[in-house]
């Protein structure tokens, strides 16, 4: 799987930072993900207000209640109660835009300070979410304290 080196958003530069492979019981290939950094940021600076995207290529075909499922799972690791209390709105409303994937389908998750976080499948938007906090929570999935998977976070960080 390739990633772009650069990517633009609504005028927002995104240069990529990382990138990797997330594999289940050291085998199994479960997707490629990139990560993108806005001009001049530091990857130990990733999940503050700054702009960045992570694109991740799935292998597998999932469906859209595993995403969500997942999605709730992977934050609550990072959050207290009261934190994921906060933001429930705004997983719910991410939750609503998942849909199924097939292999070769790519989701971007795309953080504008200000603006909020885009999800989009194969480069079709399909909705925004407002607040910070939220984008480095979510984010946080991959690139904090207790990623998804530590070799994925660390080749993410890698800067390129």
């Amino acid at each position: 799987m390739e990633f772009a080196s650069h990517y633009e958003w609504n005028g927002t530069p995104l240069r990529l930072n990382g990138a990797g492979v997330l594999r289940y019981r050291v085998f199994i290939k479960g997707y490629a993900a990139a990560l993108y950094l806005g001009d001049g940021v530091d990857p130990d600076q990733s999940l503050e207000d700054v702009p960045r995207r992570l694109e991740i290529e799935y292998l597998w075909s999932i469906p859209a209640d595993a995403f969500a499922r997942v999605t709730v799972e992977q934050i609550s690791r990072n959050v207290d109660a009261p934190t994921l209390e906060r933001l429930r709105s705004s997983i719910a409303q991410l939750n609503k835009l998942y849909t199924d994937v097939e292999p070769g389908d790519r989701y971007a998750l795309t953080y504008v300070p200000g603006v909020g976080t885009e999800l989009a499948l194969n480069g079709q938007p399909r909705g925004l979410i407002e607040g910070a906090e939220f984008s480095a929570e979510l984010f946080a999935i991959w690139i904090g304290r207790q990623p998804v998977d530590e070799p994925l976070r660390k080749q993410l960080l890698a800067s390129s």
